[in-house]
Protein backbone atom coordinates (compact mmCIF):
# COMPACT_ATOMS: atom_id res chain seq x y z
CA UNK A 1 0.00 0.00 0.00
CA UNK A 2 1.18 3.58 -0.49
CA UNK A 3 3.37 4.68 2.40
CA UNK A 4 1.46 6.90 4.81
CA UNK A 5 -1.89 6.27 3.11
CA UNK A 6 -4.84 4.91 5.04
CA UNK A 7 -5.17 1.19 4.52
CA UNK A 8 -8.13 0.18 2.42
CA UNK A 9 -8.35 3.01 -0.07
CA UNK A 10 -6.66 1.16 -2.89
CA UNK A 11 -8.04 -1.56 -5.09
CA UNK A 12 -6.87 -5.08 -4.10
CA UNK A 13 -3.70 -5.85 -6.01
CA UNK A 14 -4.00 -8.07 -9.04
CA UNK A 15 -1.26 -8.78 -11.51
CA UNK A 16 -1.98 -7.02 -14.79
CA UNK A 17 -1.61 -8.98 -18.03
CA UNK A 18 1.67 -8.42 -19.86
CA UNK A 19 -0.16 -6.73 -22.76
CA UNK A 20 -1.31 -3.78 -20.65
CA UNK A 21 0.27 -0.46 -19.70
CA UNK A 22 -0.21 0.49 -16.05
CA UNK A 23 -0.99 4.12 -15.22
CA UNK A 24 0.21 5.66 -11.95
CA UNK A 25 -0.36 9.13 -10.54
CA UNK A 26 2.79 10.65 -9.00
CA UNK A 27 3.54 14.12 -7.58
CA UNK A 28 5.15 15.02 -10.90
CA UNK A 29 2.37 13.69 -13.12
CA UNK A 30 0.97 10.47 -14.58
CA UNK A 31 3.50 7.74 -15.36
CA UNK A 32 2.98 4.80 -17.70
CA UNK A 33 4.59 1.42 -17.00
CA UNK A 34 4.79 -1.03 -19.89
CA UNK A 35 7.63 -3.29 -18.74
CA UNK A 36 6.46 -6.76 -17.62
CA UNK A 37 9.18 -6.85 -14.94
CA UNK A 38 8.21 -3.46 -13.52
CA UNK A 39 4.53 -4.40 -13.68
CA UNK A 40 5.34 -7.53 -11.67
CA UNK A 41 7.27 -5.51 -9.09
CA UNK A 42 4.43 -3.00 -8.74
CA UNK A 43 1.84 -5.76 -8.44
CA UNK A 44 3.84 -7.22 -5.56
CA UNK A 45 4.36 -3.87 -3.83
CA UNK A 46 0.68 -2.92 -4.19
CA UNK A 47 -0.07 -5.83 -1.86
CA UNK A 48 2.49 -4.82 0.78
CA UNK A 49 5.83 -3.08 1.27
CA UNK A 50 8.85 -5.40 0.97
CA UNK A 51 12.64 -5.49 1.39
CA UNK A 52 14.85 -5.88 -1.68
CA UNK A 53 15.58 -9.58 -1.20
CA UNK A 54 11.89 -10.48 -1.07
CA UNK A 55 11.15 -8.44 -4.19
CA UNK A 56 13.91 -10.41 -5.97
CA UNK A 57 12.54 -13.71 -4.72
CA UNK A 58 8.95 -12.99 -5.73
CA UNK A 59 9.84 -11.68 -9.19
CA UNK A 60 12.15 -14.58 -9.96
CA UNK A 61 14.61 -12.20 -11.64
CA UNK A 62 18.32 -11.60 -11.04
CA UNK A 63 19.27 -9.09 -8.34
CA UNK A 64 20.94 -6.83 -10.90
CA UNK A 65 17.79 -6.79 -13.06
CA UNK A 66 15.49 -5.99 -10.14
CA UNK A 67 17.88 -3.31 -8.90
CA UNK A 68 17.79 -1.50 -12.26
CA UNK A 69 13.98 -1.55 -12.41
CA UNK A 70 13.60 -0.42 -8.79
CA UNK A 71 15.94 2.51 -9.43
CA UNK A 72 13.91 3.58 -12.45
CA UNK A 73 10.62 3.32 -10.52
CA UNK A 74 12.16 5.37 -7.70
CA UNK A 75 13.30 8.06 -10.15
CA UNK A 76 9.79 8.25 -11.61
CA UNK A 77 8.28 8.71 -8.15
CA UNK A 78 6.12 5.60 -8.50
CA UNK A 79 7.70 3.84 -5.52
CA UNK A 80 9.58 4.99 -2.44
CA UNK A 81 12.16 3.51 -0.10
CA UNK A 82 12.93 3.70 3.61
CA UNK A 83 15.44 2.06 5.98
CA UNK A 84 14.61 -1.43 7.19
CA UNK A 85 13.81 -1.06 10.94
CA UNK A 86 15.49 -4.42 11.59
CA UNK A 87 18.64 -3.73 9.56
CA UNK A 88 19.29 -0.09 8.62
CA UNK A 89 21.73 -1.21 5.92
CA UNK A 90 18.77 -2.55 3.92
CA UNK A 91 15.86 -0.77 2.26
CA UNK A 92 12.12 -1.33 2.34
CA UNK A 93 10.28 -0.50 -0.90
CA UNK A 94 6.67 0.69 -1.07
CA UNK A 95 4.17 2.23 -3.48
CA UNK A 96 3.99 6.01 -3.17
CA UNK A 97 1.67 6.65 -6.12
CA UNK A 98 -1.97 5.92 -6.92
CA UNK A 99 -2.76 3.15 -9.39
CA UNK A 100 -5.17 4.73 -11.90
CA UNK A 101 -5.84 1.78 -14.20
CA UNK A 102 -4.40 0.42 -17.40
CA UNK A 103 -4.39 0.69 -21.17
CA UNK A 104 -4.58 -2.42 -23.30
CA UNK A 105 -1.96 -2.78 -26.03
CA UNK A 106 -4.25 -5.13 -27.93
CA UNK A 107 -6.85 -3.87 -30.40
CA UNK A 108 -9.61 -2.30 -28.27
CA UNK A 109 -12.88 -4.18 -28.02
CA UNK A 110 -15.67 -2.40 -29.85
CA UNK A 111 -19.17 -2.48 -28.40
CA UNK A 112 -22.27 -1.81 -30.42
CA UNK A 113 -24.28 1.16 -29.19
CA UNK A 114 -27.49 0.13 -27.47
CA UNK A 115 -30.24 2.21 -29.06
CA UNK A 116 -32.86 0.56 -26.85
CA UNK A 117 -31.36 2.15 -23.72
CA UNK A 118 -31.47 5.61 -25.29
CA UNK A 119 -35.03 5.01 -26.46
CA UNK A 120 -36.08 3.93 -22.96
CA UNK A 121 -34.57 7.12 -21.52
CA UNK A 122 -36.40 9.31 -24.00
CA UNK A 123 -39.70 7.69 -23.05
CA UNK A 124 -39.11 8.06 -19.31
CA UNK A 125 -39.39 11.07 -17.01
CA UNK A 126 -37.24 9.43 -14.34
CA UNK A 127 -33.95 11.42 -14.03
CA UNK A 128 -32.30 8.36 -12.46
CA UNK A 129 -32.48 6.60 -15.81
CA UNK A 130 -30.52 9.43 -17.42
CA UNK A 131 -27.67 9.15 -14.91
CA UNK A 132 -27.65 5.39 -15.30
CA UNK A 133 -27.40 5.79 -19.09
CA UNK A 134 -24.71 8.46 -18.72
CA UNK A 135 -22.64 6.31 -16.35
CA UNK A 136 -22.89 3.31 -18.67
CA UNK A 137 -22.02 5.33 -21.78
CA UNK A 138 -18.88 6.85 -20.23
CA UNK A 139 -17.73 3.46 -18.92
CA UNK A 140 -18.34 1.60 -22.19
CA UNK A 141 -16.73 4.39 -24.23
CA UNK A 142 -13.55 4.11 -22.18
CA UNK A 143 -13.55 0.31 -22.36
CA UNK A 144 -14.01 0.43 -26.12
CA UNK A 145 -10.78 2.46 -26.30
CA UNK A 146 -8.92 -0.01 -24.12
CA UNK A 147 -9.03 2.12 -20.95
CA UNK A 148 -9.78 0.36 -17.67
CA UNK A 149 -10.55 2.79 -14.82
CA UNK A 150 -11.58 0.24 -12.19
CA UNK A 151 -8.93 1.43 -9.68
CA UNK A 152 -10.26 5.00 -9.91
CA UNK A 153 -13.84 3.79 -9.49
CA UNK A 154 -12.81 1.71 -6.48
CA UNK A 155 -11.05 4.69 -4.90
CA UNK A 156 -14.09 6.91 -5.50
CA UNK A 157 -16.37 4.24 -4.06
CA UNK A 158 -14.23 3.99 -0.94
CA UNK A 159 -14.49 7.74 -0.31
CA UNK A 160 -18.27 7.60 -0.84
CA UNK A 161 -18.48 4.66 1.56
CA UNK A 162 -16.64 6.59 4.25
CA UNK A 163 -19.08 9.46 3.79
CA UNK A 164 -22.23 7.35 3.91
CA UNK A 165 -21.14 5.14 6.82
CA UNK A 166 -22.82 7.34 9.47
CA UNK A 167 -26.13 6.67 7.68
CA UNK A 168 -25.77 2.89 8.11
CA UNK A 169 -23.64 2.73 11.27
CA UNK A 170 -24.70 0.05 13.75
CA UNK A 171 -23.48 -1.84 16.80
CA UNK A 172 -24.40 -5.29 15.49
CA UNK A 173 -23.65 -6.85 12.13
CA UNK A 174 -27.30 -7.77 11.48
CA UNK A 175 -28.33 -4.14 11.93
CA UNK A 176 -25.54 -2.92 9.66
CA UNK A 177 -26.59 -5.33 6.91
CA UNK A 178 -30.24 -4.31 7.25
CA UNK A 179 -29.42 -0.60 7.04
CA UNK A 180 -27.07 -1.13 4.11
CA UNK A 181 -29.74 -3.11 2.27
CA UNK A 182 -32.29 -0.33 2.84
CA UNK A 183 -29.80 2.27 1.63
CA UNK A 184 -29.11 0.30 -1.55
CA UNK A 185 -32.83 -0.10 -2.25
CA UNK A 186 -33.77 3.51 -1.44
CA UNK A 187 -31.12 4.86 -3.80
CA UNK A 188 -31.88 2.31 -6.55
CA UNK A 189 -28.42 0.75 -6.35
CA UNK A 190 -29.85 -2.77 -6.33
CA UNK A 191 -31.42 -5.32 -4.01
CA UNK A 192 -29.11 -6.91 -1.43
CA UNK A 193 -29.57 -10.45 -0.13
CA UNK A 194 -27.38 -11.95 2.61
CA UNK A 195 -25.88 -15.25 1.53
CA UNK A 196 -23.58 -15.83 4.49
CA UNK A 197 -22.31 -14.17 7.66
CA UNK A 198 -19.03 -16.13 7.90
CA UNK A 199 -17.59 -14.78 5.76
CA UNK A 200 -19.99 -11.92 5.09
CA UNK A 201 -21.25 -12.59 1.58
CA UNK A 202 -23.73 -10.34 -0.22
CA UNK A 203 -25.71 -10.89 -3.38
CA UNK A 204 -26.83 -7.80 -5.27
CA UNK A 205 -29.64 -8.07 -7.80
CA UNK A 206 -30.55 -5.34 -10.33
CA UNK A 207 -27.11 -3.82 -9.84
CA UNK A 208 -26.89 -0.16 -10.83
CA UNK A 209 -23.18 -0.26 -11.65
CA UNK A 210 -23.03 -3.18 -14.05
CA UNK A 211 -26.61 -4.18 -14.89
CA UNK A 212 -26.50 -2.47 -18.29
CA UNK A 213 -22.88 -3.21 -19.16
CA UNK A 214 -21.97 -5.58 -22.02
CA UNK A 215 -20.38 -8.94 -21.24
CA UNK A 216 -16.79 -8.26 -20.15
CA UNK A 217 -15.82 -11.68 -18.82
CA UNK A 218 -14.70 -10.18 -15.49
CA UNK A 219 -16.24 -8.46 -12.46
CA UNK A 220 -17.14 -4.83 -13.16
CA UNK A 221 -18.45 -3.40 -9.86
CA UNK A 222 -15.30 -1.65 -8.66
CA UNK A 223 -17.26 1.34 -7.30
CA UNK A 224 -19.64 -0.84 -5.25
CA UNK A 225 -16.71 -2.90 -3.96
CA UNK A 226 -15.02 0.30 -2.78
CA UNK A 227 -18.18 1.50 -1.01
CA UNK A 228 -18.63 -1.85 0.74
CA UNK A 229 -14.96 -2.02 1.69
CA UNK A 230 -15.17 1.35 3.44
CA UNK A 231 -18.44 0.46 5.22
CA UNK A 232 -17.21 -2.88 6.56
CA UNK A 233 -13.76 -1.56 7.40
CA UNK A 234 -15.38 1.16 9.51
CA UNK A 235 -17.74 -1.31 11.17
CA UNK A 236 -15.07 -3.86 12.07
CA UNK A 237 -12.49 -1.13 12.87
CA UNK A 238 -9.88 -2.86 10.75
CA UNK A 239 -9.00 -3.22 7.11
CA UNK A 240 -11.43 -5.39 5.12
CA UNK A 241 -11.05 -6.73 1.59
CA UNK A 242 -14.12 -6.99 -0.65
CA UNK A 243 -13.90 -9.42 -3.57
CA UNK A 244 -16.52 -9.66 -6.31
CA UNK A 245 -16.64 -13.16 -7.78
CA UNK A 246 -19.96 -13.05 -9.63
CA UNK A 247 -21.24 -10.21 -11.79
CA UNK A 248 -23.81 -9.39 -14.46
CA UNK A 249 -20.83 -8.44 -16.65
CA UNK A 250 -19.69 -12.07 -16.36
CA UNK A 251 -23.05 -13.46 -17.42
CA UNK A 252 -24.32 -14.13 -13.86
CA UNK A 253 -27.81 -13.24 -12.65
CA UNK A 254 -26.48 -11.26 -9.67
CA UNK A 255 -23.32 -9.70 -8.27
CA UNK A 256 -21.65 -11.45 -5.34
CA UNK A 257 -19.33 -9.72 -2.85
CA UNK A 258 -17.28 -11.54 -0.21
CA UNK A 259 -15.93 -9.54 2.74
CA UNK A 260 -12.74 -10.85 4.31
CA UNK A 261 -10.21 -9.53 6.85
CA UNK A 262 -7.41 -7.37 5.52
CA UNK A 263 -3.83 -7.35 6.79
CA UNK A 264 -3.46 -4.13 8.78
CA UNK A 265 -5.52 -2.17 11.31
CA UNK A 266 -6.92 1.19 10.26
CA UNK A 267 -5.14 4.09 11.95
Amino acid sequence: MPHGKKVGTQEPATEAPEDTIGLFSTPSGIRAVDSPVRSKILSILRARELPFDEVVQLTGKAKSTVSVHLKDLLNQGIIGEKPDPVDSRKKIFFIRSNYLGNLSQEAPVKFDSDASLVSAFLQSEDPFRFYRLMFRTIRVSLLSEGVNIDPILHEAGYHVGEGLYPAVAARELDELLEKTGRFWKRHQLGRIEIESLEPVTLRVYDCFECGDLPQLGRPACAFDAGVLQAVFSRFFADDRDVTENKCYAMGDDHCRFVVSPGKKPIV
